[in-house]
């Protein structure tokens, strides 16, 4: 199994569900559930963004496709198909304003392949969105900016520039025209300078609004002001009488970094459980950069969890994190950034579990069945949506053929294969395999494979584990023969059409299968093929997907409305329940066979009530 980029956070693919509305007039049908509207994005910060936050977020989420200089050459962004944007571009990073590119990070762009990331909080956003608009300029260009505004407005007041609502909005340009000739709350400072000069400035102004203090982040854990008593003895420092005061006096700049092990293994800890501390810090010339490691250091975990590195340099802004290996499995606590002064650091604490290599007790929240059809063999697309809501790590060793214990490949099928979905919760890379810790949220699976395309496709598809809801989609043409399975009509997903089937829930060991039939279409130019299939998810599956999803919710949300529709105390609310189900079909939200079908019940339930 392929978990290249698992350093790298794994991108997030939700979507916000489609807004579903009735007209006002119209009363909703008995057990009605409206769907959330999509909130209306709040579009400036409620605080200045971090551009040094915004940095580590953008290698973990946005590198692999922009590149790291944002000029859209990531090894998973060439393959896409499309031209990813090159924000490092002047040309393309002057005209967009901050609210414009974190109204993209926040709800995607799926057309291009770019998912909204419902996995970074709203000021994450306008942290990443601060980086990439610091990509087009260099620091000599901010700091010429600073000096020609110095020099040519040295009394102008600059509350305007840091006001988050009004600079939100701005743009590059904008900033150059007012430097220019002004506007109604800053007069003109600029009309002398060339262009090159007013594009300095406009950069710096743009500083103005941001926090630019090298790695201050959310996350940062507050650190007490003197050395803390220690009792481990990491490797080359010196020992420490247990319980007593370290016999190293931190000498300026140094000092000791602590933490512990929340032990939730129901054992005791390992009497010789290493640790080890890394530091990580930024390059003080480019602080476009990301982190760097500079130093590791082991040492020995007390039998109550603790642990004490001591002498150890922790200059301002230095980033600290501990790591463990426990039966195989790396091991990391959050980490923590060195703040002004500091002489010991405290690192959140690292949670252990008990591993096991039990994965029955993965709850199979769905799974969906994508065929892609070629000349000579039909490729199947197996996503698996699971979580661990256990009190234990999942270790799942690699087998054959990188198999994976608790996920069966199509009977009959070749050319296996595994990623990660791109909103998977994160897996841990091992040695050998890959460990599944404890989560309420979703981890996901794709598993690739195919069968050779015939006149008459048999698929059979065994399940380990139950399964509590089943989704096939076939292209427009075939068709799947299995009375078990209900037709749901052709649905357009993006540009593709498919037929949709839905299965009930399979128990564990249960088997799904069908024959598909029909003309067998041309494979489609979305390129899906197992090359796209890199690093942290399916890039090449991503418009498919998305749609897929959206399709999904909004099959929910009917089953909510249908829920109690036969339960009908009059005509008119017959007729209430006809007009709701008309307006779902006009916005697209329902398939065809499913509209009629449900349509000609109502007006069946109509004519019983009249």
């Amino acid at each position: 199994m392929n978990f290249r980029f698992f350093f790298i956070t794994t991108l997030a693919l939700l979507l916000s569900a489609c807004n579903m509305t009735l007209a006002e007039d119209i009363t909703p049908p008995p057990g009605y559930i409206a769907a959330t509207p999509v909130p209306p994005l709040v579009l400036y910060p409620a605080i200045a963004p971090s551009v040094a936050n915004g940095a580590a977020i953008y290698v973990e989420k946005c590198m692999p496709c922009h590149g790291e200089t944002g000029l859209g050459d990531g090894e998973q962004g060439i393959q896409l198909g499309v031209t990813v944007r090159a924000f490092g571009l002047a040309e393309i990073a002057r005209p967009a304003s901050p609210a414009q590119y974190y109204t993209a990070v926040t709800r995607g762009n799926i057309e291009r392949f770019m998912p909204p990331f419902a996995s970074l909080n709203d000021q994450e956003r306008w942290d990443v969105t601060a980086y990439v608009l610091t990509l087009h300029t260099t620091p000599e260009q901010i700091e010429q900016g600073k000096k020609l505004f110095e020099e040519n407005c040295a009394n102008c007041s600059i509350d305007y520039f840091e006001n988050q609502q009004v600079m939100s909005g701005m743009t590059a340009v904008e900033l150059a025209r007012i430097a220019s000739q002004g506007n109604d709350e800053v007069q003109a400072f600029g009309s002398k300078l060339n262009e090159d000069d007013l594009w300095a400035v406009a950069v710096y102004l743009r500083t103005l609004s941001f926090d630019t203090s090298p790695l201050a982040t959310p996350e940062v854990v507050s650190v007490a002001a003197t050395p803390v008593s220690a009792e481990a003895t990491p490797v080359g420092t010196s020992q420490a009488s247990a319980g007593g005061e370290a016999t190293a006096v931190p000498q300026p700049g140094f000092g000791t970094v602590s933490g512990s092990i929340e032990n939730k293994t129901g054992t005791d800890l390992p009497s010789d459980l290493v640790i080890t501390l890394h530091g990580f810090e930024h390059d003080a010339n480019d602080p476009n950069a990301g982190p760097v490691e500079v130093m590791t250091q082991d040492g020995i975990v007390n039998t109550d969890g603790t642990f004490v590195f001591n002498n150890i340099e922790i200059p301002t802004d230095r980033i600290f994190l501990a790591e463990i290996k426990y039966e195989g499995v790396p091991l990391q606590s959050g980490f923590v950034v060195v703040e002004e002064g500091a002489q010991a650091v405290t690192l959140p604490a690292l949670v252990l579990y008990e591993i096991t290599k039990d994965t029955s007790a993965l709850l199979m929240d769905d799974v969906q069945f994508i065929f892609e059809y070629g000349s000579d063999a039909v490729q199947i697309y197996g996503l698996y949506s699971f979580r661990n809501i256990t009190e234990k790590i999942i270790f799942v060793p690699s087998g054959e053929n990188d198999d994976i214990p608790f996920i069966k490949f199509p009977e009959g099928s070749s050319g296996f294969g595994f990623e990660p979905m791109q909103d998977s919760e994160t897996f841990i890379p091992t040695e050998n395999g890959f460990a599944i810790p404890p989560s309420e949220k979703a981890y996901g699976l794709i598993a690739f494979s195919s069968l050779p395309n015939t006149a008459q496709l048999n698929f059979a598809q065994n399940f380990v584990l139950p399964v509590a809801s089943i989704n096939v989609y076939v292209p427009e043409g075939m068709k799947a023969e299995n009375t078990k399975m209900i037709d749901l009509g052709i649905q357009s997903i993006q540009e593709f059409r498919y037929q949709i089937y839905e299965s009930n829930d399979i128990e564990a060991g249960g088997m799904l299968a069908f024959t598909l039939t029909g003309n067998s279409p041309e494979a489609p130019s979305s390129g899906f093929n197992q090359s796209l299939l890199v690093g942290a998810g399916a890039l090449g599956l991503v418009l498919v997907i998305a749609g897929l999803w959206m399709y999904r919710q909004d099959r929910k949300q009917r089953k909510n409305i249908d829920i109690e529709e036969d339960d009908f105390r009059s005509a008119e609310e017959v007729m209430d329940a006809i007009i709701a189900l008309d307006d779902l079909h006009g916005m697209k939200k329902i398939p065809e066979k499913a509209y009629q079908k449900r349509r000609a019940e109502l007006k069946e339930i109509l004519k019983e009530t009249i």
